[in-house]
């Protein structure tokens, strides 16, 4: 049996774009769609509204978020299977305890009651640095979203931290039918001494045939494997959270690995990986890698 694309409702509209997100989604692959609300996040809200029921005010809400959601997810798609619930608990604790059963984690952007202007809310943030399965944060702009760039953009960097990572990416490339370009950042540090032109100029070279060598060894295997899947290797000179954010603009999704180091707690991202999450052009999907 498939897997769930599980997805993380509130009522925002954030979460409603990552339903939309998340149908087209899982009709790409083939999946059940199984949409959760965690209860708990209504005692964050304020004001409740009361809707003349024995029932409280928050029960209510919660199930009318669920029901409207699963409607809306059928509304878009008829043919992907479509289920909702309300689990009792903080939405951190509700979505990561889904993981381990879930293809996929998604969220919004940001919640009901974050302030406008955060970049990245905190539950979407959480969930990205300690979900245990792959974990899709919806944001960017509505070409990006709609998928309609055909390009989906993964970052290679450690293959310790990138294997998993390019083989999800190469993958969704798959299933959307699209290319898929590999991007590896090299750089040559700004303060390394040099006594000629030519030295500095023989130094830079040499790193970038050391990126190009490590970005064709990262992808010889999943090429042989997915010859169908249109792959570009691209090295570019730079930090590699600018050079990934830059390539966000013209993608439909960015793929990064994010290290998940056991007995360690607490947030396990990388820079590349927050700073793609908190200022990404097209939707982020962020790819545990167990060392």
């Amino acid at each position: 049996m498939e897997l769930p694309l599980v997805v993380g409702i509130d009522g925002s509209d954030s979460s409603l774009l990552a339903v939309d997100w998340a149908v087209d989604e899982a009709a790409r692959r083939g999946l059940p769609l199984r949409l959760v609300h965690a209860s708990l996040w209504e005692r964050y809200e304020g004001v409740r509204p009361s809707f003349g029921t024995d029932r409280p005010a928050e029960q209510v809400m919660a199930e009318h978020i669920v029901a409207s959601c699963v409607e809306r997810a059928r509304l878009r798609n008829p043919e992907v299977k479509a289920s909702g619930e309300v689990l009792p608990d903080d939405a951190v604790a509700a979505l990561l305890q889904a993981g381990p059963e879930a293809f996929a984690l998604v969220t919004g952007v940001r919640g009901r009651g974050q302030i406008a202007g955060l970049l990245l809310g905190s539950v979407s943030l959480a969930v990205a640095a300690r979900a245990v399965c792959p974990v899709i944060v919806v944001r960017g702009a509505e070409p990006n979203r709609q998928g309609v760039l055909g390009r989906v953009v993964v970052g290679v960097g450690d293959p310790t931290g990138s294997a998993s990572a390019v083989r999800f990416a190469v993958r969704e490339a798959e299933a959307r039918g699209c290319d898929l370009t590999a991007v590896r950042a090299w750089r040559s540090p700004a303060n390394e001494p040099v006594d000629h032109m030519l030295i500095a100029d023989d130094a830079a070279r040499l790193r970038e045939e050391r990126a190009s060598a490590g970005i064709d060894d990262a992808l010889r295997e999943i090429e042989q494997e997915h010859p169908r899947v249109d792959i570009h290797h691209q090295t570019v000179e730079g930090p590699a959270h600018h050079v990934l954010l830059d390539a966000t603009a013209e993608a439909d999704l960015v793929v990064v690995g994010a290290l998940r180091r056991h007995g360690r707690f607490g947030l396990q991202l990388g820079r590349v990986a927050h700073t793609l999450l908190h200022h990404s052009e097209c939707p982020v999907a962020v790819i545990p890698q167990p060392v």
